[in-house]
């Protein structure tokens, strides 16, 4: 039997007897240990993100697979890509278990079909130019646990990321990651601090490769979508802190909103001989 010390107890008792500045002090305290647990495994990481920016580059796909709070991080994460770097939806996509479709409905119970997955990536035309990469707190998530063995029977390149030592997951992952966060506040609940670091994981992995693969420069979101009026005065502002000769805000603006993004403006620009 796998150790599982995230449903090991908690090292808190009698938390109902608690005052609400003893719990919100507490649990920040376990929370703070989550970003040192993520610190220890940093190369681990390092190597999946390579992995996956290969892929990318390869005009390959990245797929998250996941349950729960995992799955729906993930979800989360890949439905902000687009808009913020103004990537192909296709690039970067998740497998739920249930569906992406039903996510509000949270149908923990699917956890456990160990067909789904595979069938889904199917749908998706999934090949050995793709990576998938599943994430699950136990380790041991049947939906997960299945789908990465079907792909590696396939030839497909897997990652993932766990809470427990030793994961079966693991095993059938070239690039696993396994992030110890240890048992939880409460007993059992990995929606709280697994969860936290499978979000914290989530945020480096796409944004580290959305750096890698020139979405970023400088440290500027320069391809967002022009979504809302914050992100419109946003790359306006943008546009000219990069071109110091456009001092018209409103001509600035014009320009974005015709082009569509701080990146696509420049090139204009640039072909019309306004900027350099």
């Amino acid at each position: 039997m796998t150790l599982r010390l995230t449903e090991q107890p908690s090292k808190y008792r009698h938390l109902e007897k608690k005052s609400v500045d003893e719990l919100v002090t507490l649990i920040n305290q376990e929370d703070q240990t989550v970003p040192l647990a993520i610190q220890k495994v940093l190369p681990d990481l390092a190597r999946l993100i390579e992995a996956i920016e290969e892929k990318l580059r390869n005009g390959g796909r990245m797929f998250y697979c996941g349950c729960g709070t995992g799955g729906h991080l993930a979800v989360d994460d890949v439905l902000e890509l687009p808009n913020t770097y103004g990537i192909d939806p296709e690039m970067i996509q998740c497998v739920l278990a249930g569906g992406v479709e039903n996510l509000v409905l949270d149908l923990e119970e699917k956890e456990d079909d160990t067909e789904e997955g595979w069938q889904t990536l199917e749908s998706k035309h999934i090949s050995q130019k793709d990576i998938v990469v599943g994430i699950s707190a136990s380790g041991t998530t049947p939906y997960v646990l299945a789908t990465l063995k079907k792909c590696k029977e396939n030839g497909i390149t897997t990652g993932s990321f766990v809470n427990n030592p030793d994961a079966p997951i693991s095993k059938y992952s070239d690039y696993p990651v396994e992030v110890i966060t240890g048992p939880e506040f409460v007993t059992g609940s990995t929606r709280m601090k697994a969860g936290t670091s499978q979000k914290l994981i989530c945020d480096m992995i796409s944004t580290t490769l959305m750096i890698r693969l020139g979405r970023v420069e400088d440290n500027m979101m320069v391809n967002a979508n022009l979504i809302n009026d914050k992100v419109i005065d946003r790359s306006v502002r943008m546009l000219m802190e990069r071109n110091p000769e456009l001092l018209d805000y409103d001509y600035c603006k014009k320009m974005i909103e015709k082009c569509g993004s701080v990146k696509k403006t420049e090139a204009y620009l640039k072909q019309q001989q306004i900027i350099k």
